[in-house]
């Protein structure tokens, strides 16, 4: 046992909940962004603009959307080249057998993969055939047995939830636009989980409630001690840059937390906000703006489909107040009557530069 254990930390194979569930899926997230999500953009962008050369450049980013998450997932896992370089034809493989729940295929295939990969990698002296060979055959033959069922169970869950959010929008729209909104501020990746999942439609703007609620909140509530420069890295950056501080005092996490309770059932209930563009855009809040550009993305796909007349000043109105006004108005009255408790304090949100 203690050969095969030090063999591993030789390898650096290191199985654990941070390495895959963290680590992976996170870089899982920005292949997807990188490939899927910028393509989906361009193509929007390209058809309303009337530039061709966008929608054609962006068709091509969006089809190598399992490449690119492979090759993310064989980076965060500290993959040597022929291993990484490999992990191209594993991730076409997994995502197109995997259908619409082809992400999480891709996470699951793609760690097994390069982890073999990673084991025979150097210890032959034909590695440049032995390498390769070992992580596309094992690649492609887990997703030809189980890409399928795995896409399949991912779809279900994501139909699942999108199902009930149409029968019960006040208390999934709650549901789900915290428990997305929680997933955004912590070290794990709530665009790869909505991606796996397909998380659109109603639930996805649930979804994107959320994570603006975290994002936009803590940036307003934050303002005093971080300034402009605050204000901007989480508001278009991300809300996991208070980790640190929700760690030391977890409290300061209740406002954004109930903002997010509460702009939730709005979307779902009354602005009827939903998330028709990419399912990875349901994750992303007001990163970069993307949880806007993906509901955009979705009104001019609806409308080129005839499944919607038009966008409306009604459609425009719900997203900003879900995305930006609601947040940040909620969340600093929430955490006002924290602090009148003592339970946050100056300083507790500083960012440190």
């Amino acid at each position: 046992m203690s050969k095969f254990k030090g063999f591993l930390k030789r390898k650096d194979i290191e199985i654990s909940l941070r390495r895959y569930g963290i680590d992976a899926l996170g870089a899982m997230a920005q292949g997807l962004f990188c490939s899927l999500l910028i393509g989906t953009i361009m193509s929007t962008l390209g058809k309303q603009l009337g530039i061709e050369i966008l929608v054609t450049v962006g068709g091509y980013a969006a089809k190598m959307s399992g490449p690119a998450m492979s090759v993310a997932i064989g980076w965060a896992l500290k993959c040597p080249p022929m291993v990484l370089f490999s992990l191209v034809v594993v991730g076409a493989a997994a995502n197109g057998l995997g259908g619409a729940g082809g992400p999480l295929a891709v996470l699951v295939i793609a760690i097994v993969a390069a982890e073999f990969g990673k084991a025979v990698s150097k210890e032959t002296r034909v590695d440049i055939l032995v390498t390769p060979f070992v992580t596309v055959f094992i690649g492609v033959v887990l997703s030809l047995l189980i890409a399928p069922p795995i896409g399949s169970a991912a779809s279900s869950v994501g139909k699942l939830i999108m199902f009930a959010t149409e029968l019960q929008p006040f208390l999934m729209g709650v549901l789900v636009s915290v428990i997305v909104g929680v997933c955004l501020t912590l070290p794990i990746s709530s665009a790869a989980i909505c991606a796996a999942l397909g998380l659109t439609g109603l639930a996805g703007g649930a979804a994107v409630a959320g994570c603006c609620a975290q994002m936009v909140g803590f940036a307003v509530i934050s303002f005093k001690e971080n300034g402009w420069g605050g204000l901007i890295s989480q508001g278009i950056g991300t809300s996991m840059l208070q980790m640190g501080n929700i760690v030391r005092n977890p409290r300061i996490w209740i406002a954004s937390t109930l903002a997010s309770a509460i702009t939730g059932p709005l979307a779902t209930c009354l602005f009827n906000l939903q998330m028709n563009g990419p399912a990875v855009s349901s994750g992303m809040g007001t990163c970069g703006l993307v949880g806007q550009l993906g509901v955009y993305a979705g009104w001019v796909s609806d409308v080129q489909s005839g499944a919607k007349a038009e966008i409306t000043s009604g459609d425009w109105l719900g997203l900003i107040m879900i995305s930006f006004v609601l947040p940040a108005v909620i969340t600093p009255i929430i955490n006002y009557f924290c602090r009148k408790a003592g339970w946050v304090k100056d300083g507790d949100m500083k960012l440190i530069r």
